[in-house]
């Protein structure tokens, strides 16, 4: 009853401020008013039994990457945007993707067991059983047949080896299996191949993807026993896009690495599978039972091995060069032609991809149509739009990330920024990108109508926020809230070469957390599913086009471009102190652990049958000068007091954070603010090398890029400066 009175407050108490809000940021006077009246007109074009069809018809076969029926999309897609009067053409890259020719994995004893590697078809799920979809496996596991003793490492992330390590056990020559979860899936071959392992099995627990979280498909919308998450593993972290092409458009006549060249392709054979097929595995494995945080959902007890079976493991690919289509559509700008407002989502599936993209494809075609409508009606928007379709994206952000780096240098110019989608279900706004945004995407969000509780985005946002927040202290400060924050952006979508290669002001927006399942990356994510547990009647997804819609005709026609690098400030201060107190926490814990291993603490605590070596005494951790971090930041705080007021200036401010001395673009884990954590893919630590170099210990790095981050501040704060 509690929860939902302070839901009910929260939603509705901020109604009347709401519709009394008329500025918007960037627009002034009777231009305000005429965007009002444009937006009004475009939310009329937009139709959630429009997006449902889209949805109904790109769904309706698998369409991955080279595939006849991903090329049949591209030009479905294509002669869409035509269709709704925008100047539309296909770009071709040629580029590497491969594709299964053996998948073999068998326990060879004391038991046998032979992995079924297969998803079956489901009676209630129409598209199941199709011809034409992709195997289960993890694109770029390298080519391998190995037979070797298994190990149970938990997630695979470095922590849980430590663990093994104090337990005595080695993984070097074994194959290792982990479970996905807290963490992108490419971090635990990644890990393991580090370690010394041979090969690595990735599977999903029912704990975290199964029937411990609901009833399973097609009686519910989790993971069922024999549901497997294909995926990428590249190490996007060196590197996204083509392999073969690092930092250059990978187009017909490319010049083309080796494939043993590619530093982002790992050495081990990795494979995905099911719990079915896990069980078996995991059932035979002896060993030390596994710690209390690393038991699944499973009917076993979970060992960590290794058992007195062996495993053998075989995998072997294709690795052909493929055409990707990328959808690129366009209206020209009638004032400032070469100021580009860029709009993406990506068009291919590992099957047939309901939700993944296809969701937030229907969308962006919505809002496409809508201005179509607009254009014929007379509307002209002030700069250039550019609304694109990429192919690729699921092996590795393949098509944005050729395409950006074919018109790297143009796009630097040119483009205002760049807004992105991918799935979409029903719930949350949940968006993210760059901070100097967060006032116009602020003003979105109280201005757009959640379908389900008619509070506005914003007010639903904040009440999930205060109805979540884990002490009374927090509950209180998100019921008080009244800006909007954007989460940093990872590596997890198109949005990556734009911000991290080039510096281009990106944001990624998308509605969830009422939609969980199990469908994600399977044959099931398909438009039965969709329509029964992600967005039945659509209504989410013209949400998404309606706030897509805004951003893009805002920036569009914006006289002063609504980019605020005060929120970029206070954001950064925000990091700062983060790591502060990141490194005073890691300097007491220090103290205090190798107080407990002098004082024979541990010895005496620890249970004799476990036979878990003690932790071994760590370096102290020394005080870290942050002062160039703290004065480049009061240089930022001094420059953004007043805004510039060079609409250029303002878009192309955030390039002047990507690092400089000649490093390559595709250079982009030096990124100095935005980028993923090595060990975290998709997950994001903001200003990593920094954060990395804390986590590691390793103190003169941590100072070196401190350094390096403090030089893009200042050069960041000097542009900012001048351009007033």
């Amino acid at each position: 009853m509690q929860v939902r009175y302070i839901l009910s407050l929260l939603l509705f108490s901020g109604a009347a401020a709401n519709a009394q809000q008329k500025s918007i940021a960037g627009f002034k006077g009777d231009a305000t008013v005429t965007q009002q009246q444009l937006e009004t007109r475009f939310d009329q074009q937009i139709s959630g039994a429009h997006i449902g069809e889209t949805i109904r018809e790109l769904s309706a076969k698998p369409h991955h990457l080279g595939s006849s029926g991903g090329k049949a999309v591209a030009e479905s897609v294509l002669a869409k945007f035509k269709s709704y009067g925008w100047d539309t053409h296909l770009v071709t890259y040629q580029v590497l993707f491969p594709t299964p020719k053996t998948r073999v994995l068998e326990l060879t004893g004391p038991t046998t067991y032979k992995a079924l590697l297969k998803e079956p078809a489901l009676k209630e799920d129409a598209t199941s059983g199709q011809d034409g979809q992709l195997p289960t496996y993890n694109a770029w596991s390298a080519d391998g047949n190995v037979t070797a003793e298994l190990v149970y490492v938990n997630f695979g992330l470095p922590e849980d080896y430590e663990w093994l390590e104090r337990a005595g056990i080695d993984v070097k020559g074994k194959i290792v299996i982990a479970r996905y979860g807290h963490s992108w899936r490419g971090t635990k071959p990644k890990v393991a191949q580090e370690h010394g392992a041979v090969g690595c099995i990735i599977y999903s627990d029912p704990a975290q993807d199964g029937y411990v979280q609901g009833d399973v498909y097609p009686q519910g919308a989790y993971k069922n026993e024999y549901g497997v998450q294909r995926g990428s593993i590249m190490d996007m972290v060196i590197y996204p896009g083509d392999p073969l092409t690092p930092g250059t458009g990978a187009t017909q006549n490319a010049k083309r690495l080796e494939r043993s060249e590619a530093a982002n392709l790992l050495k081990i054979p990795v494979l995905p599978i099911s719990y079915h097929d896990a069980q078996p595995l995991l059932a035979a494995l002896t060993g030390p039972v596994a710690p209390a945080a690393w038991r699944g959902g499973l009917a076993i007890t979970y060992h960590v091995g290794p058992g007195t079976g062996k495993v053998h493991l075989e995998v072997s690919f294709d690795w052909q060069l493929r055409p990707a289509y990328d959808v690129i559509a366009e209206i020209k700008g009638a004032q400032f032609p070469d100021q580009w407002i860029i709009r993406g989502n990506h068009h291919d599936a590992w099957v047939n991809g309901a939700n993944d993209p296809i969701s937030g494809l229907a969308s962006e075609l919505e809002e496409a149509k809508a201005i179509g409508e607009l254009v014929k009606g007379g509307y002209k928007p002030a700069r250039t739009l550019v609304y694109c379709a990429w192919d690729g994206e699921e092996p590795g952000l393949i098509g944005s990330t050729e395409w950006v780096e074919d018109h790297a240098d143009e796009l630097q110019k040119k483009a205002v920024a760049y807004i992105n989608t991918d799935s979409n279900g029903r719930g949350f706004l949940f968006a993210g990108g760059s901070h100097a945004l967060e006032p116009m995407m602020g003003e979105i969000a109280k201005d757009v109508i959640d379908p389900q509780t008619h509070a506005s985005l914003f007010e639903r946002k904040r009440a999930l926020s205060a109805v979540s927040a884990t002490s009374t202290k927090g509950k209180k400060d998100a019921m008080q809230q009244q800006d909007m924050k954007l989460e940093a952006l990872g590596s997890g979508s198109d949005y990556s070469s734009f911000l991290q290669h080039l510096g281009i002001p990106s944001l990624n927006l998308g509605f969830g957390g009422e939609d969980e399942g199990g469908e994600y990356h399977s044959i099931y994510d398909s438009y039965d599913d969709y329509t029964r547990f992600k967005d039945p009647g659509f209504v989410y997804g013209a949400v998404l086009s309606q706030t897509a819609g805004r951003a893009v005709l805002r920036l569009a026609d914006a006289p002063a471009l609504p980019f605020d690098y005060r929120s970029l400030q206070k954001t950064i201060s925000t990091y700062i102190d983060e790591l502060q107190t990141l490194t005073a926490e890691m300097r007491e814990s220090t103290k205090t652990n190798n107080t407990l291993l002098t004082t024979q603490q541990y010895s005496l605590a620890e249970n004799k049958q476990e036979k878990l070596k003690l932790p071994a005494l760590e370096e102290e951790v020394p005080y870290i000068d942050f002062s160039p971090l703290q004065n480049a930041l009061s240089a930022l705080d001094k420059a953004t007091q007043q805004q510039p007021v060079n609409n250029q200036a303002l878009y192309q401010a955030e390039q002047q954070l990507l690092v400089k001395d000649g490093l390559p673009r595709r250079s982009w884990y030096k990124h100095t603010i935005y980028a993923p954590g090595f060990y975290t893919g998709y997950g994001v630590k903001t200003i990593p090398g920094v954060r990395e170099a804390i986590e590691q210990r390793n103190w003169k790095e941590a100072q070196t890029q401190i350094g390096i981050v403090a030089e893009a501040i200042n050069r960041l704060a000097v542009y900012l400066a001048a351009a007033k």
